[in-house]
This record gives C-alpha cells, sequence and structure tokens, in this order.
C-alpha cells in the first residue's frame, strides 16, 4: 500500500487566484526573511557552543565530559520540539498560520537575546548552567512551530505547479541563517582568547534583537494563507485525527526526517567538535567549511525544489538518502586528513549538495502527504519526532560512539541503519507533487 496527497476537495489553483501575485510574493518573502531569522537564532549555539561552551558553562567536566554535556545541552533544543510542534500545531489548524508565525519568531528572538545576557559558571555557578538549558528549551519549542508554519504558508499560496520551489525557497531560508550564525561564529573566532570568553561569545547572541524586530514587521503584512481560509471544516484537537486516520503518513515522514536531520547534524555541527578537538583542525578551517557548505546549497536548494516540481518529490528525496548513506564512508577519513581542501570539499559535497536533495523536497512532500485540516498537526508530530531522534541526538550519539569505539566506523553503521530505515519507510508513499492540496 502507498501513501500519497490527499487529493478531495478541488483544485488548488483554483483559491490561489483569490489572492494577487503581490501578496504570493510577500507570503514568500516574509517565510524567507524570519525563517532565516530563527534559523540563525537556533544555530549560534550550535556553532559556538562546541568551541566554548564548555569552558563557560561546564568548567568542571574533563574535555570529553564537557563535549557530551555541552551536545546534550545542544540536544534539548530538539526534545522539545515535538512539543512545540504539537502546541502550535494544534492551533495552526485551528486558528491559522500567520498567528503561530508571529508567537514563534518573538519567543524564539527573546530566548536567542537572553542566552547572550547570562551570567557564566563563574559568576553564577550551576544557576547559570541551568538557565542555558532552559532558554534551549525554549527555543526548541519555538522551531517546532516556526519550521512547519512557514513551509504551509508558503505552499499553501503558492500555484500548484511552482509548491516544490516556493516551499525550497523557505528551505533554503535555512542555510540563510547558518551562514549568518557561521559569519558571527568565524569573526568571534579571530577575537584573542581572552575576549572571546568574556565578551566576543555575546555579541552573536545579542544581535538576534535587530533581526527579530525585522522579522516581525515583514510578518505583520501578509494575508493568511489561502488554502486554510477556504478549507471547508477543521478539527477540534487535530492531533486526534492525524494519529487515528494519518498514522501512516506520520511515521513515513518520521524515518524520512531522521535520515535527513541526522546526516546534516553528523557533517557539520559533529564535525566541528569532532575535528577541533580530537583531531586538532584549527577552528576557522571547520567553520569556513561550514560557511561554504551552506553557500553553495543556498543554490542547490531551489534549483532541486523546482526540479521536483518537474520530476518529482519521492525520488530526489530517495537519490538524497543513498548518496548521504554511500558517502559517510568516506567522509570521516576525508577530515581526518587535516588537509583544508580535503576537509573543505567533504563538508561542502555533504551539507551543501547532498543534504539539499532531501532537505529541499521534504518541504513540499511532506505536506502534500496530508489533508489541509491537519496538515500543520500531522507533518509536525512526524517531522519533530524524527529531528528529535535523528540530528537532535546525532551529535551526542556520535560522540559517545567514538569515545567508546576510539573509531568513526561506528558513527558511520549508526547513519546507514537510519539511512535503510527511511529507505523502506518512503517504500510505502506515493509520489506528491501532481496531486490537489485541499481536503
Amino acid at each position: 500500500m502507498t501513501i500519497g496527497a490527499f487529493e478531495d476537495g478541488g483544485d488548488h489553483a483554483a483559491v490561489c487566484a483569490g489572492q494577487t501575485a503581490s501578496s504570493r510574493r510577500r507570503v514568500l518573502i516574509a517565510g524567507t526573511i524570519g525563517t532565516a531569522i530563527e534559523w540563525y537564532d537556533f544555530f549560534i549555539y550550535g556553532l559556538i557552543a562546541p568551541l566554548l561552551f564548555d569552558q563557560l558553562f561546564f568548567p568542571k567536566f574533563d574535555q570529553l565530559a564537557a563535549s557530551i554535556a555541552v551536545f546534550a545541552t545542544f540536544a534539548v533544543g530538539f526534545l522539545a520540539r515535538p512539543l512545540g510542534g504539537l502546541v502550535f500545531g494544534h492551533f495552526g489548524d485551528r486558528l491559522g498560520r500567520k498567528s503561530v508565525l508571529l508567537c514563534t519568531l518573538l519567543m524564539m528572538g527573546l530566548a536567542t537575546m537572553s542566552i547572550g545576557l547570562l551570567p557564566t559558571y563563574a559568576n553564577a555557578g550551576v544557576a547559570a548552567t541551568i538557565a542555558l538549558v532552559a532558554l534551549r528549551f525554549l527555543q526548541g519549542f519555538a522551531l517546532g512551530g516556526e519550521s512547519t508554519a512557514a513551509i504551509l504558508m508558503a505552499i499553501e499560496t503558492a500555484p500548484g505547479h511552482r509548491r516544490g520551489f516556493s516551499a525550497a525557497v523557505i528551505q533554503a531560508a535555512g542555510p540563510v541563517g547558518v551562514v549568518l550564525a557561521s559569519f558571527a561564529a568565524l569573526a568571534i573566532s579571530r577575537l584573542p582568547e581572552a575576549d572571546l570568553l568574556s565578551w566576543g561569545w555575546r555579541v552573536p547572541f545579542l544581535i538576534s534583537a535587530v533581526l527579530v524586530a525585522l522579522g516581525v514587521y515583514m510578518r505583520l503584512r501578509i494575508e493568511e494563507s489561502a488554502t486554510f481560509r477556504e478549507a471547508v471544516e477543521s478539527e477540534a484537537v487535530p492531533a486526534v485525527e492525524a494519529i487515528r486516520g494519518h498514522w501512516r503518513p506520520i511515521l513515513i515522514v518520521f524515518f524520512a526526517e531522521m535520515a535527513q536531520t541526522s546526516y546534516f547534524y553528523l557533517t557539520a555541527i559533529f564535525t566541528i567538535s569532532f575535528a577541533t578537538r580530537q583531531l586538532g583542525v584549527q577552528k576557522d578551517v571547520i567553520t569556513q567549511a561550514v560557511l561554504f557548505a551552506n553557500l553553495v546549497g543556498l543554490v542547490t536548494m531551489p534549483l532541486i525544489g523546482a526540479w521536483s516540481d518537474r520530476i518529482g518529490r519521492k525520488r530526489l528525496f530517495l537519490t538524497g538518502v543513498v548518496l548521504a548513506a554511500v558517502s559517510m564512508f568516506a567522509f570521516y577519513g576525508l577530515v581526518a586528513s587535516r588537509d583544508t581542501v580535503l576537509i573543505t570539499s567533504a563538508v561542502v559535497l555533504a551539507a551543501g549538495i547532498i543534504h539539499p536533495l532531501m532537505f529541499s523536497t521534504e518541504g513540499s512532500y511532506f505536506p502534500e502527504l496530508f489533508p489541509t485540516r491537519i496538515r500543520f498537526t500531522g507533518v509536525s508530530i512526524g517531522k519533530q519526532l524524527g529531528t528529535v531522534l535523528g540530528g537532535g541526538i546525532a551529535p551526542l550519539v556520535a560522540t559517545s560512539l567514538f569515545a567508546q569505539t576510539g573509531t568513526t566506523y561506528a558513527i558511520t553503521g549508526y547513519y546507514v541503519a537510519l539511512a535503510l530505515a527511511a529507505m523502506i519507510a518512503l517504500g510505502f508513499a506515493h509520489e506528491t507533487s501532481k496531486s490537489r492540496l485541499l481536503g
């Protein structure tokens, strides 16, 4: 049995006719800018924490234990995402997507700025560590709603033949956020050690205040999703209907998302700590490699999204999963070479080309598996749970596997197992690119 899009309810193009081209552009621009800001806020922790937070918030641990603690705190943000997805999914399916976009942006911005104002362990002891964990939780809670709401606004407003491209533009905002965060991390990494530890690390977090103000201004000017406004019914408790009537596509999204997110975090975020702490690679080498990868991703993602409108989502996503599994057999060997060109090439190929085959297509593929009345909730449940058990714990699992085995082969085996599970799940899914959205 294969799972496809819910095709009941009329032609999506007719609904989109109710919105002007300028209105659709505003939705796409506001969604892209706001999403980039939220990913900047979320990823600035992932780029700076592996370099400094072991000293600032976990100084009582040895180096390996401190690295595990840093990644455990990183994972807390992912653990909060399913709860955020469930809560914001409920209100997004009941009240609309726009209000969720505003709420999540403000919540994320306040949490990020607060991290920049935190006292360190040297000043406040364990209270500083607890506060860091709590704020990381709020970041994840907000992103649990944001990451789905912006995508739904884009595809529910776009013409049917451009849903893949529109969703991929929003997905490309993720690399924009990472690029901004990478520039910020690269800039402070060149400060003298004393300045970096005293005040330099705070600046990228505090910059969020300006970015959030811009995002709120843009999102106040957009209209609600055309498809949501025209939906003929809604569910009192969308989560109950999603789990009861659409558990198969939820499982497909869950396993596919585990493979997608774990690949990125194993080849980008974990690699920062692994390369600098275990291999002695200079901090700016690996930071620049992640930056270049995301710059490449800015170009490849919209192209892949447009390609998916022509040949379909499933084929491209599966290609990405297969290439990701194959590439893992060589990835850490290239990083271990300590050669700047090889390290940069490995990270760019993984995070800038292979990963976008999955990430850019899922933006349209996953929502198209669900009807409008429970689309936000259904996507959120599968996606956020998959993110937690994929990318959220991947750096922590990889660090632990390397500590226990002293080799990266176990990390490769771990990812290959996730990729195989995703391939099996996607075998039960149908192509959705030509299906209608209403239902």
